[in-house]
């Protein structure tokens, strides 16, 4: 009967997957994995550290350089990949509930966007597998004398990729790492954040099912400043792709600029959202509070910066605040909950200090108060409003459900503020005037902008930011080339 009703606790796995087999070794004390929505530790992991990682790298150099890996013909590897679509799906259940046990999100959401957006992903990118193609050049120098050349390109793998991991979304971002890789004709060793390691291993075993051969997909748990760092800095790993805080992005940068790898960072963001004064009023409150609420903002792109034009202003962002009081708190697995914990207890205590930051620097506060669960790691949707333009809160990423609000008369008023902040992930504009959607859309600076929508992604969309928020784009063809390396082939021979 529990495995029937509970089929996460049978998916729950106290190891990693190196070499295509299960390792428990620990080079320190284990990491205890917990359930947010009641504190209880669910299992522990092994700390990979410098042998662990040692271990899986070479392991990936193995099976590129030396297995079948190798040799396989693109087609093979959409296969394969076709293959792990389906099986994420068949494994739904089991996926999306160990997904809500272990980062507490609505079980909705695991379903919708963890399982069947990994399936979707895995699906895109299997497709460009047989896509990837090099150029016929034409070489303009004819020199020496009587040789002609004729020149072409060829896209081969980068190598051996370290991929890096949070726990926002923990399945469908190991998918946006491996999926592209694989079709590239990588080998990936995926750390995933220590908070959240659960699903990735189970990902990592459906891998195996599906046909790939052991060492392809390595998944090895840990802490960040220990496995983590010796993974970034290990010579076998020939790019870093990384998903987290702009904080630890910059380390990794210095790390992989020392080393001369390969390098992808998405990190932080404090979208704005910006509502014009012609827009669908009812329809652009709901957008911004599901901008800010949608995964209890634990969103790198959340609309944390709520700009609104002066005549509409008040009706807004006490729309957003009657949402958020409205809002009932609760495990992802009832379905009656709106707003699930946080990840860590550490976190809810770092969004709550921003809390009482921008209490104390004198932004208006039209939600927040009231009770929460007294187990587990909860934080109530919060709203400031009249928030100055230099408060902490207006400028630093909190990475929770706290939105700070600001009126705006003009349209340039309104792009100054948008850009104004080291982040530019996203942001959505909302206004039913064309025109003006055309302006503000070409002035922010932003890796992706929305338009009566927030947060809508699509494996065939790059994503990624300017600014402080990373290098590199994630989806799309984008993604698929940043796995590749370019080589340029010339040959001579002699003229007619």
């Amino acid at each position: 009967m529990g495995q029937d009703v509970q089929p996460e606790r049978n998916a729950i796995r106290e190891h990693m997957i190196i070499d295509g087999k299960p390792v428990s070794d620990s080079q320190g004390p284990t990491i205890p994995v917990y359930d947010p929505a009641t504190g209880q530790v669910i299992a522990h992991q092994p700390e990979a550290g410098a042998q662990g990682v040692d271990l899986a790298v070479r392991a990936a150099r193995q099976a590129l350089e030396q297995g079948e890996w190798g040799k396989m013909l693109p087609a093979q590897r959409e296969r394969l990949l076709l293959r792990l679509a389906d099986l994420v799906e068949a494994n739904a259940d089991e996926l999306a509930r160990l997904e809500t046990l272990n980062n507490g999100k609505l079980l909705f959401f695991s379903y919708g966007l963890e399982v069947a957006a990994s399936a979707q992903w895995l699906r895109y990118m299997a497709g460009w597998a047989t896509k990837i193609s090099g150029e016929l050049l034409s070489p303009s120098i004819a020199f020496p004398p009587g040789i002609n050349y004729h020149a072409y390109t060829r896209q081969e793998p980068v190598g051996v990729v370290g991929a890096i991991v949070p726990w926002n979304f923990p399945l469908l971002m190991a998918v946006w790492k491996i999926a592209p890789a694989m079709a590239a004709g990588c080998t990936v060793v995926l750390k995933p954040a220590e908070e959240t390691p659960l699903t990735a291993i189970r990902l990592a075993e459906l891998a195996l099912e599906a046909g790939f051969p052991a060492g392809v997909i390595n998944v090895i748990t840990g802490r960040g400043e220990s496995t983590g760092a010796a993974l970034t800095a290990h010579p076998g790993v020939n790019k870093i792709s990384f998903t987290g805080s702009t904080e630890v992005g910059k380390l990794i940068g210095h790390q992989a600029i020392n080393d001369m790898k390969r390098m992808s960072l998405e990190l932080g963001g404090k979208s704005p959202v910006v509502i014009m004064d012609d827009c669908d009023v009812d329809m652009a409150i709901q957008g911004a509070a599901n901008a800010i609420f949608f995964n209890q903002g634990q969103v790198c792109t959340a609309g944390s910066r709520l700009f609104v034009q002066k005549g509409i202003y008040e009706r807004v962002v006490q729309g957003v605040a009657d949402l958020a009081s409205s809002m009932t708190l609760g495990s992802g697995f009832e379905q009656s909950t709106q707003i699930a914990p946080l990840i860590s207890a550490r976190h809810q205590q770092r969004v709550q200090n921003y809390i009482d930051v921008g209490r104390q620097q004198g932004g208006r506060m039209l939600a927040g108060e009231g009770a929460r669960p007294e187990q587990g790691y909860f934080v109530r949707p919060t709203v400031f409003a009249d928030v100055a333009p230099d408060a902490r809160i207006m400028r630093e990423e909190i990475f929770g459900p706290v939105v700070v609000a600001t009126p705006f008369e003009t349209e340039a008023q309104a792009l100054a503020l948008a850009n104004d902040t080291d982040f530019g992930l996203g942001a959505s504009v909302w206004s039913q005037d064309l025109a003006r959607v055309q302006r503000l859309s070409a002035g922010i600076k932003a890796g992706t902008v929305w338009v009566n929508t927030h947060n809508m992604l699509d494996p065939s969309m790059p994503f990624g930011g300017y600014k402080q928020s990373g290098l590199g784009r994630e989806h799309g063809r984008a993604a698929v080339e940043a796995y590749l390396e370019t080589k340029s082939v010339c040959m001579a021979y002699p003229a007619a």
